[in-house]
């Protein structure tokens, strides 16, 4: 019914969210993912899914799907206008579970609650009903996979394998914090379907004895991390890591450039590790002459290699200060926002307007 339409499927940042993601892996090729947690993110999402929809021919027909997230009333109807104005042929479906929505869900046709299941349960059954075409081989490992899933999020502790092996699933996806979703947001899910893929393995494993295989999933997530982020040979998580993702940034590095006073940076947000990734991307990107990475809160880091000194850049951008090469500040009243390029505007704004106000580091040669 829906298999022939390109998917845009937004769900939540958890075991269950992501859970619901990997079943419809199984089913659509033609398909983009997006994740969001509650409150402001969630519009920010819906108008990125629509910003892509306006990227196909009008003749193609969409399908949005919404799991594991109730919206509020406001949000459903923010929702429900874009669809009506877009122009294009859209089958809108949201499969939660959160009771929270009941009255939102009473209001909008295609808004599915059922408080009594899990998102993953929801969803699963909603495929099936429809005939979205599952593998019947896949049936029996995905209705233990999905058990397993629902019994955790429910908290259904007298099914004692399905829930603590819920539970392990749950503390791997939790900890999968190695990406960086506001800025990588196409290769985190697929690390954390990836994730979720390899515990459905060891989950099905006949090998491994059944009361164990929670132990089992326990002491390899490390393995599965390293897994995703292998490239040409063994080493550590956080080396592999590094590598990761200064490969993703030197990929993408025009998306992600700022300038200074004629010196060339990186911008990342939230990506953490600043000392290792940043000095890791300059060393990999010698055309480059700095990295800053900046918080949620506007608290920057940043990183030098011989070109540029980034104590006085820190202390004219954020009133901040240090090393030549390693510095730290704040940028006052900084916005936050849950799109990487609204956030990489306003920082080479504000680095446009301290060209003029700043006068402590020199302008790069043109030479």
């Amino acid at each position: 019914m829906f298999k022939d339409r390109r998917l845009y499927h937004l769900s939540h940042i958890d075991l269950d969210g992501y859970s619901c993601q990997l079943l419809s892996s199984y089913i659509f090729e033609d398909k983009l993912y997006y994740n969001s947690n509650y409150g402001k993110e969630i519009r920010t999402r819906v108008d990125e899914i629509f910003d892509d929809i306006e990227k196909q021919d009008k003749s193609r027909k969409i399908f949005i799907l919404i799991t594991d997230l109730n919206l509020t009333e406001d949000e459903a109807g923010y929702l429900e206008s874009k669809k009506q104005s877009s122009g294009y042929t859209i089958h809108l479906q949201l499969l939660d579970h959160h009771i929270t929505g009941k009255s939102v869900a009473e209001k909008f046709q295609w808004y599915h609650l059922n408080d009594k299941k899990s998102a993953t349960l929801i969803t699963y059954e909603f495929f099936k009903k429809n005939n979205f075409g599952f593998d019947e081989n896949l049936i029996p490992d995905l209705d233990r996979y999905v058990n397993s899933v629902n019994a955790l999020d429910l908290w259904i502790q007298d099914e004692v394998e399905p829930f603590e092996y819920g539970k392990v699933m749950m503390k791997l996806i939790s900890s999968a914090r190695e990406l960086n979703k506001l800025m990588f947001a196409e290769v985190d899910n697929q690390y954390k379907i990836a994730l979720l893929n390899g515990a459905k393995k060891i989950y099905l494993d006949s090998e491994i004895d059944e009361k164990d295989k929670n132990i089992y999933l326990d002491n390899n997530m490390h393995q599965l991390k390293k897994e995703f982020f292998k490239q040409d040979s063994d080493d550590t998580l956080d080396n592999m890591l590094t590598d990761f993702i200064v490969k993703l940034l030197s990929e993408k590095h025009e998306q992600f450039t700022v300038t200074y006073k004629g010196y060339k940076g990186l911008l990342s947000s939230m990506l953490g590790n600043t000392s290792i990734i940043g000095n890791g991307f300059l060393m990999k990107n010698p055309d480059f002459d700095f990295f800053i990475d900046v918080s949620g809160k506007g608290n920057i880091g940043l990183r030098a290699n011989g070109k540029v000194d980034v104590s006085i850049m820190a202390k004219e951008l954020g009133n901040g200060g240090g090393h030549v090469n390693a510095s730290g500040g704040r940028i006052k009243n900084y916005r936050e926002s849950y799109v990487y390029q609204k956030i990489r505007t306003n920082i080479q704004s504000l680095m446009i307007e301290k060209e003029y106000t700043a006068n402590i580091l020199p302008h790069k040669s043109k030479k």
